[in-house]
């Protein structure tokens, strides 16, 4: 699906949020898909108390991390983090109003949705996946 976005619809740029190992996978697959498709981008979408880092730094945070907590964490690097003061400021709706932003900027989200919690109103992915479709966005459900 990710290479077929790449290859068929010319898309180079992805965007992540946090917080969820649906973005470790997605993550990891486009990382993975960069060895081929060189001109892919990587971009953070990050809330206020969250970090990433840019590429080339990962391995030296993740060795100061095992220094520091006697574990081996793998870091994920980006080309690029972006932090915004609307997300900043939003308190505990953070994550809605990052994911907003995140929707806001894509042309197609990929997003992992049981539709049985469609009407769930403390689904943070429900209420990103409402905004996407009332944004007209060209969302494809994992």
């Amino acid at each position: 699906m990710v290479e077929d976005l790449i290859v068929k619809e010319g898309v180079d740029t992805f965007i992540f949020g946090s917080k969820s190992q649906f973005d470790d996978l997605c993550h990891t697959v486009v990382t993975e898909l960069q060895k081929e498709h060189k001109n892919l981008r990587r971009i953070a979408y990050l809330c206020r108390h969250e970090t990433g880092c840019l590429v080339g730094a990962g391995m030296n945070l993740s060795q100061k991390i095992k220094r520091f907590i006697g574990k081996e964490i793998a870091v994920k690097e980006y080309e690029e983090i972006k932090k915004c003061d609307r997300v900043n400021n939003a308190g505990r709706a953070s994550y809605v109003e990052r994911n907003q932003w995140m929707i806001d900027d894509s042309d197609v989200i990929i997003i992992r949705f049981d539709e049985d919690r469609k009407t769930d109103k403390q689904s943070g992915t429900a209420i990103a996946y409402a905004y996407a479709e009332r944004k007209n966005k060209k969302v494809l459900k994992i």
